[in-house]
C-alpha cells in the first residue's frame, strides 16, 4: 500500500461527505457541518489555510545542516516526530457512519504509534476509549466540556488505562453536533479547570485557546499543556486561523506550559511554520482522517511519514537542525511580528 493507493480509496469511500480536493482549504465544503466542512459562511477553515500561508520560509543552503533531527519530547515522552494526530470523533453524524468513532480511533492510534508518535482519542461514547485502551493508553485522550464529574469519570478511567494525557476541548462548547445528539457541552471557568486539572493524576490539557489572555488563565489553572486551536473552523464563523494567533499566545506562555496547535496543517512545511511562531507539537485532523478511512492504520503511519519527511527536508533547506530549536527568524513575509 502507498499514500496514492491510500488517497484514492478514501475518496471513494468519503463521497459526499469529502472530495478530497487538491488544495483543501475548505472553500469546497463551507457550512458543511455535519460534515467535513467550516461552520457558516467557512471562513473560519479558510483563516486557519491562509494564515499559514501568509507565513513564508527563507531559504538558507550556505549551512552544514544536513541531517535534522524530528525527534523531541512531550510532556516527558520521547517521539521521533513533533506531528501528532488531532482529535476526532462523532463519524456517525459526520460521515453517515462509513467508519466508527472505534475504528477511526483505533486506525489513528495504532498508525501513530507505528510512526513514533502519538494520536489523541476524541470522544462521543465509550469506543473511541476502548480502542485507545487496546492501543495500551500509547495516546491521550481528550473530552467533551460536559458536566464536571462526567469529565472526572472519564479522566479516572483514562488514568486507568495509562494513557499519556488526558484534557477537554473548550472549543467544542458550542458544537451544533453535540447538541443535535444531546449532549450539553459548557464553556468552563478558570475554577472548573483548575479543579479538573487538580483532581486528575494524569498531565490535563485543555483545547480551544485562541486568545493570549486565556492562555494565561489555563496555564494559571494548572494545565500541563494547551492546545492553539477554533476546533477546524466547525464551531465559530469569522475567527482567524490559528497561525495568526499563536505568537501572541507563545509571547505570553511559552516555557510555561506545553503549546501544541492545529488548524489547516497540509505539509511537513507548514508543521515547520508552527513551530517557528512558537508551537511545540503540531496536530493534523482531515488528513490523517482521510489516511485512517482510506488505508487504516498503515495509512496514518504513511501520512505521518510523508509529513515528517517534508519536514526534515524544510529543516535542511532553512537551516533548521533540530525541531527543539526552531527559530522565527526562518520566518519572512508575515502580516506580523514575533520573536522567542
Amino acid at each position: 500500500m502507498n499514500l496514492l493507493e491510500v488517497r484514492a480509496k478514501a475518496k471513494e469511500k468519503l463521497r459526499p461527505y469529502c472530495r478530497l480536493c487538491p488544495i483543501c482549504d475548505g472553500r469546497v465544503c463551507a457550512g458543511e457541518v455535519p460534515g467535513m466542512g467550516g461552520t457558516g459562511t467557512g471562513s473560519s477553515f479558510i483563516n486557519n489555510v491562509q494564515a499559514l500561508g501568509a507565513w513564508k520560509l527563507n531559504l538558507r543552503t550556505l549551512h552544514n545542516v544536513s541531517d535534522p533531527s524530528t525527534a523531541t519530547t512531550l510532556l516527558g515522552h520521547k517521539i521521533n516526530t513533533p506531528i501528532l494526530a488531532a482529535p476526532m470523533a462523532g463519524t456517525k453524524l459526520n460521515l453517515n457512519g462509513l467508519i466508527s468513532d472505534y475504528e477511526l480511533t483505533k486506525a489513528i492510534i495504532s498508525g501513530s504509534r507505528l510512526a513514533g508518535t502519538y494520536g489523541m482519542a476524541g470522544l462521543v461514547d465509550g469506543a473511541a476509549l476502548q480502542a485507545l485502551e487496546e492501543e495500551k493508553g500509547e495516546g491521550f485522550f481528550i473530552y467533551k466540556p460536559l458536566e464536571q464529574d462526567r469529565i472526572i469519570k472519564w479522566g479516572k478511567r483514562a488514568q486507568e488505562i495509562g494513557a499519556v494525557g488526558f484534557g477537554i476541548d473548550v472549543d467544542g462548547a458550542g458544537l451544533i453536533n453535540m447538541r443535535l445528539l444531546g449532549i450539553n457541552v459548557e464553556p468552563k471557568t478558570p475554577e472548573k479547570i483548575r479543579q479538573l486539572a487538580q483532581t486528575l493524576e494524569l498531565p490535563f490539557v485543555v483545547k480551544g485557546i485562541m486568545t493570549p489572555d486565556e492562555a494565561q488563565l489555563a496555564a494559571e489553572a494548572g494545565v500541563k499543556a494547551i492546545i492553539v486551536s477554533n476546533h477546524g473552523g466547525r464551531v465559530l464563523d469569522h475567527t482567524p486561523g490559528t497561525a495568526a494567533v499563536l505568537p501572541s499566545i507563545a509571547e505570553r506562555v511559552k516555557g510555561k506550559v506545553t503549546i501544541m496547535v492545529d488548524g489547516g496543517v497540509r505539509s511537513g512545511a507548514d508543521v515547520l511554520k508552527m513551530l517557528a511562531l512558537g508551537a511545540d507539537h503540531v496536530l493534523v485532523g482531515r488528513p490523517l482522517l482521510q489516511a485512517a478511512v482510506g488505508g487504516g492504520a498503515t495509512g496514518v503511519k504513511l501520512a505521518l511519514e510523508k509529513l515528517t519527511t517534508e519536514l526534515k527536508i524544510a529543516m535542511i533547506l532553512t537551516g533548521t537542525s533540530t525541531v527543539k530549536e526552531v527559530s522565527p527568524r526562518i520566518l519572512s513575509g508575515s502580516n506580523s511580528t514575533w520573536s522567542p
